[in-house]
This record gives C-alpha cells, structure tokens and sequence, in this order.
C-alpha cells in the first residue's frame, strides 16, 4: 500500500496578498506627493544652504530654513507645546505683494499640535515634525541637483553666501540687502509638502 501523501498546495494569494500589499505602500508616497504637487497650494519659504556638496549621497544640496530653529519656532504662539518626536504644524502667512519676482517668504505666526481648520486664505498649515539637535524638518531638506545645472547652482550658492555674509557685516548700511534665497513648495490640505523651485538671488531652478 502507498502511504505516500500528496503535499498540499499553498493558495497563490498567502503570497500575492502579502505582495500587492507592499507594492501599495510603494507607490502611495509618490501618489501623495504627485496630488500635492497638482492640487497644493504655493508657498515660499525662506532658506540657507548647509552644505554644497554631499559626497556620500552624490551631488545634491541640503537644506535648512528659517522655521528649522526649534528655539525660534517656540518664540510663536504655540510654541512653547513643542515636543521632540512629535508631530505639528506651523501656520505661514502670505507677504502682502505675491506676485514679486523672486518671491518674498511666507512668514510664521503661530504653532499648533493638530492641522488648525480656521485658516484664511492667505495662511497655510505646513506640516513638520521636531527632531533632534533642536531642528524641525518639514520632508524638503535635500533636493538632488539635475546634472547639466550643479556646477553653476553650486557656485552660485557659494557667492550668493559670500554677498549676504558681506551684508550682514553692513547692518549700519540701510541700503544693504540680502539677495533671497528660497524655496518655493507646494501645501496639502493635510500639511504634506514637495519643493517645486530653489530661487538664487533673481534666477530660478525647478526641482
């Protein structure tokens, strides 16, 4: 008599599940940052370069920004509330003239531990989360620079530091000023944003 048993057939979907699952969580991070590129609201902010070159990740450029200072971020109402680890939102409001070439930044007025839902329509609520050494980061810390253009963003980064470090020597000047530097992006609904263009003095970059 044969006791040999026929090894039973595992159901194709133990292991399609467990995949197509995973592909989902995939392909939802560009999905959500594809809707807020398309549907976010525009936002300048104003920016400083750390450093110029990051050889461990290739050429790209890391940044910071002005609402990066936790200890400046707790100067706003709300402010006090920051937590390291937690997530909040910091409401920025529009310049009065948003049609200038290069933009100004949109100012922060106020922080909140939950998305605030009565917010003109000249505020937004950009969503960041406290991390360490006092830092706030918002997901726009690095960019990657296209290959045709890092030589020349590199080297304007470079003398654009060297002007406004110049500038800050002349405070007693009142006909000095910093050449901008910013960061366009786009906001959610829900806080999330992506960069859209790096703004050197008047030449723009898009990401």
């Amino acid at each position: 008599m044969n006791t040999a048993t026929t090894p039973k057939k595992i159901p194709v979907a133990y292991f399609l599940v467990p995949l197509l699952i995973q592909l989902g969580i995939i392909l939802m991070i560009p999905s959500k940052s594809f809707s807020t590129y398309k549907t976010g609201k525009d936002v300048v902010i104003q920016t400083a370069p750390v450093d110029p070159y990051d050889f461990l990740r290739g050429y790209s450029q890391t940044l910071r920004y002005d609402i990066s200072q936790v200890r400046d971020l707790k100067k706003l109402p709300g402010g006090n509330d920051l937590k390291k680890g937690n997530v909040f939102y910091v409401v920025l409001q529009a310049p009065e003239n948003t049609d200038q070439k290069p933009p100004a930044p949109w100012q922060p007025v106020s922080i909140h531990q939950t998305k605030p839902q009565d917010l003109s329509t000249d505020q937004v609520a950009l969503k960041g989360v406290f991390k360490k050494y006092n830092r706030a980061q918002y997901g726009l810390e690095r960019y990657y620079m296209p290959e045709d253009q890092r030589d020349r963003i590199n080297e304007e980064i470079r003398d654009l530091n060297l002007v406004n470090r110049n500038v800050e020597r002349r405070l007693e000047n009142s006909s000095d000023r910093r050449r901008p530097f910013v960061v366009e992006i786009k906001v959610g609904k829900d806080g999330h944003s992506v960069p859209v263009s790096l703004w050197l003095g008047d030449r723009n970059y898009t990401f």
